[in-house]
């Protein structure tokens, strides 16, 4: 059997090419916003991509001192564990049915939700603020939750059915011949053995919740349910806007995202690639 040859020299260079080419391109516009917000105004346009002449600290500070960041980043937490809670929940429920049980219109139902792939949440936001509102829940969270949920919800069963098809057929017959069923097996056999898969799917939903704009746009009206997106808005005056303080908080309210992300990053590789290989 002959032995894998080792990458050439041109084939790791290119290698090693394009991973710092992808890295600048996700890493630039993250440290240039965290630079911008310790700029003045004046200094940011005219020298947007270079170091502050004068550290302006106050920038963060003053956005951090204020209860108006506080009270919108715990809305945003908020909206995004109850997103995350139910989407887990529902997805993880409703790929095991289509994974283990047998039954007439499965394939049509899993194709079901896939279309919702191909829609972004833009195209429906008329008929979702209209059915909201028919729903009493306009100016709610639940108002912003929900849809979220429901869209979210193709991508999730999708991961979830790829991994829980690869779970051994051998530990759902043992616990067939102990008495369980489907329920049990469920709880007690699969998701101690998803604990990746898991992951993935609530930093997806958590993430994707965390940086919607345009729902908490349409559905809230009170300013003291806005969530962070909603918060670049104070910033923006009739005829100007402070930029630096923009950038300063677009930086502190992405670095919770970027933190979780960071901490699951070994769950989040094993739940993706997981569904991909079976064994």
């Amino acid at each position: 059997m002959e032995s894998r040859r080792r990458p050439g020299f041109v084939a790791t260079l290119y290698l090693y090419a394009s991973l710092f080419l992808v890295a600048a391109i996700v890493l630039v516009p993250l440290l240039a916003t965290a630079l911008g917000g310790l700029k003045t105004l004046g200094e940011l346009r005219v020298n947007p991509f270079g170091l502050p002449d004068v550290w302006q600290w106050s920038n963060y500070w003053d956005i951090l001192s204020g209860a108006r960041y506080w009270q919108m980043l715990g809305n945003s937490l908020l909206i995004a564990s109850a997103t995350v809670v139910l989407t887990v929940a529902v997805a993880s429920m409703a790929a095991f049915a289509l994974a283990h049980v047998r039954f007439f219109g499965s394939a049509f139902l899993m194709n079901y939700f896939l279309i919702g792939l191909m829609f972004p949440i833009a195209t429906a936001i008329l008929p979702l603020f209209i059915r909201i509102r028919d729903l009493g829940l306009l100016d709610t969270y639940l108002g912003v939750v929900l849809p979220q949920v429901a869209f979210g919800l193709g991508m999730s069963i999708l991961l979830f059915r790829n991994f829980f098809r690869n779970v051994p057929k051998e530990l759902f017959e043992a616990a067939l011949v102990d008495g369980s069923g489907y329920i049990r097996f469920f709880w007690f056999v699969t998701l101690p053995l998803s604990r990746p898969i898991l992951a993935t799917v609530a930093i997806v939903a958590f993430v994707n919740s965390w940086n919607n704009y345009i729902m908490p746009l349409i559905m809230l009206n009170s300013a003291d349910k806005y969530p962070w997106p909603l918060g670049i808005m104070i910033y923006q005056g009739e005829f100007s806007t402070q930029w630096q303080l923009v950038l300063a908080f677009i930086t502190l309210t992405i670095l919770p995202t970027v933190i979780v992300f960071f901490a699951a990053q070994k769950h989040i590789v094993a739940g993706l690639t997981a569904g991909a290989v079976k064994g």
